[in-house]
């Protein structure tokens, strides 16, 4: 369909202008009227994609998962009272606060009022929209449950949010941690050991191989910082484009699973997303090879999405649910069982909800406990730079001290 760039005015008279895809100027006129702008002006265009403006873009209203979650709710409110979609987006068009849902859901209700499916609709918006999200609109659609889809995806967002928020949690304290250590190592060497350098060489005696190698190394810091920051952002730019690769970003997941106290909480949680969300395909009558397909877009962990991956291929050759997650080698034995008896009961949707339940409660207990495993790790790390720092600077005075009193 051809695109229309509009300009019109909306209820408050404000002056509001865009682009967007219709049928023909009239139905594109008849669909602003509804959303209650009042077109001044219509005109074709050739370019779907608006020149690229940074100010727009930096401050945008930005669309957050929990704008998605809370449409979802709503869309499965008005849906299940019987509200016709159409009439259902319109609705959320008056409520919605967000300026940049609200343009999405504009061009979804024109996309709808052109004969296309909710999906195909959705599908124009991938940022919005996951692609596991639109697959599961898509089951909706077809099997006429598109109302507790809809509920179901709430429920699937509010978790995945939550399993979010916990990881970040469980992150911010040795973030915390590493950062003032860092700042505390670039303090002492910046300012505080310059000065007692000058004491030092006025005390015109040999100093301690601990003193000189921590007064050398402030002297780099201060002579070479513009090369030392240069390099760390550098390094930090070098590495966020390492990690966006394939195997970069494969071998980084892979790492983060494996790595001390973290990687367990990090594991525990992307499990979880995986039995939720494979649990949310099964209800949905997803048959069980393309539910682990798209469940291996929503674990948000390549090495994770790979093993998944193995699970559907297995699962093609004929192999066992039991038989492929065993073969994955991330489930534990407890778990295992569970899906064997999911697998023999025909329940397996529901097992792998206490799962995902399982691993929940898992997570919040690691949470919970993390500040007292890091703790220890923390005050060594703490006490070896206070042991150089006490050796280095303190050390030559102790010496001259000494000195002193022999003399006298």
């Amino acid at each position: 369909m051809p695109f229309f760039s509009y300009k019109g005015r909306n209820n408050k008279g404000e002056m509001v202008k865009g682009l967007l895809e219709s049928l023909n100027a009239s139905a594109l006129a008849k669909h602003l009227l509804s959303i209650d702008i009042t077109p001044i002006e219509i005109t074709p265009s050739s370019k779907p994609v608006q020149d690229f403006d940074w100010s727009a873009n930096l401050f945008e209203e930005r669309i957050e998962p929990l704008d998605v979650m809370m449409f979802s709710r709503q869309m499965y409110t008005l849906l299940k009272a019987g509200i016709p979609i159409m009439n259902a987006l319109s609705g959320l068009l008056s409520s919605t606060k967000n300026k940049a849902l609200v343009k999405v859901i504009s061009e979804i209700r024109l996309s709808l009022d052109s004969g296309r499916e909710l999906s195909a609709a959705l599908n124009f918006h991938p940022k919005v929209f996951s692609s596991f999200y639109i697959s599961m609109i898509r089951i909706g659609e077809s099997t006429g449950m598109l109302d507790k889809v809809f509920l179901r995806l709430f429920d699937h967002i509010e978790f995945e949010k939550f399993m979010r928020d916990q990881i970040k949690a469980a992150l911010r304290y040795p973030q915390f941690v590493m950062i003032a250590m860092m700042v505390a190592i670039v303090v002492v060497n910046v300012f505080v050991i310059p000065i007692f350098a000058k004491v030092f060489q006025g005390l015109g005696a040999d100093l301690p191989l601990m003193t000189r190698i921590l007064l050398n190394f402030s002297d780099f810091m201060v002579s070479y910082w513009p090369y030392l920051v240069g390099g760390f952002l550098a390094s930090v730019i070098s590495f966020r484009s390492y990690i966006s690769s394939d195997k970069g970003r494969y071998q980084w997941d892979s790492f983060k699973l494996k790595s001390p106290i973290i990687g367990p909480i990090i594991q525990k949680a992307t499990m979880a997303r995986f039995a939720r969300s494979f649990s949310l395909a099964i209800k949905s009558g997803v048959p069980i090879m393309s539910g682990l397909s798209l469940v291996a877009q929503t674990v948000d962990n390549d090495f994770i999405a790979q093993k998944v991956e193995q699970m559907r291929l297995g699962v093609e050759r004929g192999e066992s649910i039991l038989r492929t997650a065993t073969n994955a080698g991330v489930f534990n034995p407890l778990v295992l069982q569970m899906i064997a008896v999911g697998e023999e009961s025909g329940a397996l949707d529901d097992l792998m909800e206490e799962i995902a339940e399982m691993y929940q409660r898992d997570v919040e207990y690691e949470i919970k406990t993390l500040g007292a495993k890091i703790e220890p790790v923390m005050i060594v790390f703490l006490g070896i730079l206070v042991l150089i720092l006490a050796l280095g600077i303190f050390l030559p005075i102790w010496d001259l001290g000494k000195a002193s009193m022999h003399k006298a």
